[in-house]
C-alpha cells in the first residue's frame, strides 16, 4: 500500500496564494500520472489539475490562477494556487498512478476567508 503525503493547506485571505505538495514515499516507480482533486462540503469530488506523460490539464475554474507541476524524480506533485477565491475552499486530494494503480493522499484543507 502506498500512502501519499500531502502538505501546504491552510487559511488564506481571498486573493492570496498557497502551494500544495504531495510526495510518494519510498522507492516507488514508475509514476505515470499525477493529479489534484478537491471536495467542498456537500459536493462531489472534482478534478482540478493533472498531468500524464508530457500533457498537463487544468480545470476551467482554475485556469490562469493555479499551476500544476511535478518532480518525477522526487516523486512530488505540486499545486500552486494564486488569486484564491472563497469558492476554492475545499479539501484538496492528490492522486498518483503508480504501476497502473491509483493512490490518494489523505487530503489537506484549504480555507479561503477574510
Amino acid at each position: 500500500q502506498v500512502h501519499l503525503v500531502e502538505s501546504g493547506g491552510g487559511l488564506v485571505q481571498p486573493g492570496g496564494s498557497l502551494r500544495l505538495s504531495c510526495v510518494a514515499p519510498g522507492n516507488i516507480y514508475p509514476i505515470s500520472a499525477m493529479a489534484w482533486y478537491r471536495q467542498a462540503p456537500g459536493k462531489e469530488r472534482e478534478f482540478v489539475a493533472g498531468s500524464y506523460g508530457g500533457a498537463f490539464k487544468l480545470d476551467d475554474s482554475v485556469r490562469g490562477r493555479f499551476t500544476h507541476s511535478r518532480d518525477k524524480a522526487a516523486k512530488t506533485s505540486y499545486l500552486q494556487m494564486n488569486s484564491l477565491k472563497p469558492e476554492d475552499a475545499a479539501i484538496y486530494y492528490c492522486r498518483m498512478t503508480i504501476r497502473g494503480r491509483e493512490y490518494w493522499g489523505q487530503g489537506t484543507q484549504v480555507t479561503v476567508s477574510s
